[in-house]
């Protein structure tokens, strides 16, 4: 059945949107849903966008509209109005997640280049854990038998081709339990208060890592997952290339594998 986008739209423009989210939560109303999909469909366009950034030519932007259109709809599901979160900022994640998920299960990244990820964070996660601050380029190089130039080009290639986000740096228990920074918000209304102190414990290990990230590579993850810039347009704040900022959100990402690791390890002894 063909939606009549701009009718539904007008049906509830004048309804209380929080009150909307309630009435769709005991009725399950078909009409409500359509409503919040039509509502929310560009925020998919727009995540797609975002990620398609930097993504290889194999990779079509309407796949990724496609991905992400069920992270949109398992948002409207999963979506708790009583939690003191907007639905947009909920279903961002959400979409995000859907698509990166995909993209995963797709795997076509090759295994030759997935290897040199894996290592470069191992890399900086040991240099890191040994001499207990930042790693800079040519400490990497140095310690990969590499010169800075080829670190850069390796850098390039991850960047152009691995699926890496915020979402993926904390996991919880089982590697298949993925808790993602949103993750750890909550009301606490609906949690215990163990279940509270913990996931506090987490967001702060997780804001405290993002501060001890060197300059740009901090401005970047703050410009990108909290202000909701493309690439593109952080290039533009640091005065730097489209590329640049692709490369150091790679970096970024891989530091804070290797420090919430250590620190989840912290949490456990």
């Amino acid at each position: 059945m063909t939606i009549n986008k701009k009718k539904i739209l007008e049906k509830f423009k004048d309804v209380d949107e929080k009150s909307l989210w309630i009435q769709y939560k005991k009725t399950k109303n078909m009409e409500i849903r359509e409503y919040f999909v039509v509502k929310y469909a560009p925020l998919v366009k727009y995540v797609a966008g975002k990620i398609a950034i930097g993504m290889p030519q194999q990779v079509e932007f309407e796949d990724l509209v496609s991905y992400g259109s069920f992270g949109l709809l398992d948002a409207i599901e999963k979506y708790e109005p009583e939690r003191d979160i907007k639905f947009k900022t909920y279903a961002m994640t959400r979409i995000r997640g859907a698509i990166f998920d995909e993209l995963r299960n797709i795997d076509w990244v090759p295994r030759t280049l997935r290897q040199k990820a894996k290592q470069l964070e191992n890399v900086i996660q040991t240099l890191e854990n040994k001499l207990g601050h930042s790693v800079d380029d040519e400490e990497i190089a140095k310690e990969m038998g590499i010169s800075n130039q080829e670190l850069q080009e390796l850098f390039s290639k991850i960047s152009g081709s691995s699926v890496i986000s915020l979402n993926d740096v904390w996991f919880s228990g089982e590697e298949s339990d993925q808790l993602s920074f949103l993750d750890t918000i909550e009301s606490p209304d609906s949690l215990n208060p163990e279940n509270i102190i913990e996931k506090e414990e987490i967001r702060n290990v997780i804001v405290e890592a993002i501060k001890q990230l060197p300059d740009k590579e901090k401005k970047v993850i703050v410009l990108y997952y909290y202000e909701d810039l493309t690439l593109k347009e952080i290039g533009e704040v640091l005065e730097v290339t489209e590329s640049r900022v692709s490369q150091l959100h790679t970096k970024a990402i891989l530091r804070l594998r290797g420090k919430l690791m250590r620190m989840k390890n912290a949490l456990k002894k």
